[in-house]
């Protein structure tokens, strides 16, 4: 850690830097940031941790998934209580098919920074900064809404602190209602195009998974009680450095640094330069943390990554998120399991199937492909069987609301505009992404 500080990263490129045209503004804003609560507890990060280290291990499974870019503007109960249940219906559909615990890591509470392939956008021949997320600036297309503006980091923390008030409520008990599979919106079984054979194991799965819960609901009044109380852990792209090092401090009793804005920050494809600011600012902390990986990068830039961010080898620090692309993912992945094996690493996989998926249709409008995404999730699975690895989560970007933002698993492609809602990348809705466990949970059977 020689050389460390939470702000020894200003040092270094920033290749999504932002710039501010205020220098004190953004200073004075800063300063309040770091003078407030953190938003989580070291203790919470810790627990997190010990869980990445058990998945690591092939103990347990995580399941990472949210929302592409949160909006402040959704901030509000009925969205984030659909965003949980989601989870929490997927999580439980993939224990039952792994025979293993799933750790539930959410893109809330702070995934308000998105990077951009340009620093700026043109629109009928006028050029304006492009919209990085509501931390940096806000969406509409002019020239005041799209300047870089430090206040918006403070609306972010008031937001993020909100949204985890209420995750932390309802995970004390309010979810019992969903431990009854039998009472969910599992509509998608009846559709036309599903294969029987498909529809016979989704509905032998429900079957098993209420015979599961009813029997932990009979062993008695403690267990339901403990049944009903879940975790939700928080994890966002640590983008915007000056807002993340503002709530990174040392805590009692523990040695280091923490980025108490959420549990699990990450590395982004764009931002994990060795010698960039991102790396040097994660370097630095003790959180878990992952790394996005594209078909481009190569064994020799990811031991060096591992090298750098990890050289003690401390269990459940590394999440290594593959974000390769259905038609990629044969070629690019294996040769950088075996190496990163080889290497004796401590890792944690993690497939993210969606962002390498990105199509425009022949309309303009930015999807991706049920099928698509479901196709680079069973070729991770093949690499890692041919390797000797354990692919130990899964990362998606979804919505527990009915939008119509990704092709396949019951939407059309003229279905598009009747709720296409994010502001950036497609999601999926509740439906495709329930579905998506179910055919997860098929493949770990098959395990």
């Amino acid at each position: 850690m020689q050389g460390w500080s939470p702000t020894s990263w200003k040092s270094k490129p920033n290749t999504q830097e932002v710039a501010y045209d205020e220098p004190r503004a953004l200073e004075r804003v800063v300063a309040r940031i770091s003078e407030l609560p953190p938003l989580v507890t070291s203790w919470e990060v810790e627990r997190l941790k010990s869980f990445v280290a058990e998945a690591q291990l092939g103990k347990r499974f995580l399941l990472q998934g949210g929302d592409c870019a949160e909006t402040t503007s959704d901030c509000r109960s009925e969205i984030i209580v659909n965003r949980l249940k989601i989870l929490l219906k997927m999580s439980l559909v993939l224990i039952l098919g792994g025979r293993k615990p799933v750790v539930r890591v959410g893109r809330f509470a702070g995934q308000y920074a998105k990077p951009r392939s340009s620093p700026t956008e043109v629109r009928g021949g006028v050029e304006l900064p492009s919209y990085f997320g509501d931390l940096f600036n806000r969406p509409e297309f002019t020239p005041e809404s799209r300047r870089p503006d430090p206040e918006l980091m403070l609306s972010g923390y008031q937001h993020a602190a909100m949204t985890l008030n209420f995750v932390r409520s309802l995970s004390a008990g309010g979810f019992a209602d969903l431990h009854h599979p039998e009472y969910w919106d599992l509509s998608f079984f009846e559709r036309a195009d599903l294969p029987a054979a498909v529809r016979e194991s989704y509905q032998a799965t429900t079957r098993q998974l209420t015979d599961a819960l009813r029997f932990m609901e009979a062993l008695g009044e403690g267990t339901v009680s403990e049944l009903s109380r879940v975790e939700f852990f928080a994890s966002h792209e640590g983008l915007n450095l000056h807002y993340e090092s503002a709530q990174t401090r040392t805590v009692p009793r523990r040695e280091g640094y923490y980025d108490l804005t959420t549990h699990m920050p990450w590395i982004g494809e764009r931002t994990r330069a060795l010698d960039g600011a991102h790396v040097e600012f994660f370097r630095g902390i003790r959180n878990p943390i992952g790394i996005k990986l594209g078909p481009k990068v190569t064994p020799v830039e990811v031991l060096r990554l591992l090298d750098t961010l990890n050289p003690t080898e401390e269990p459940g620090r590394i999440v290594l998120i593959t974000r390769m692309g259905a038609a990629k993912a044969a070629d690019a992945l294996p040769l950088l399991l075996e190496v990163v094996r080889r290497a004796g690493r401590r890792v944690l996989w993690v497939c993210d199937p969606m962002h390498g998926n990105t199509i425009t249709t022949s309309s303009g409008i930015k999807t991706r492909n049920f099928e698509a995404i479901l196709k680079e999730i069973e070729l991770t699975y093949d690499a890692h069987d041919a390797c000797g690895t354990y692919m130990g989560g899964v990362h998606f970007e979804l919505t527990g609301d009915d939008v119509t933002e990704c092709v396949g698993g019951g939407v059309r492609e003229e279905d598009l505009s009747r709720a296409y809602a994010t502001l950036c990348d497609p999601r999926l809705n509740h439906a495709q992404a329930l579905e998506m466990a179910y055919l997860i949970a098929r493949r770990m059977r098959a395990e």
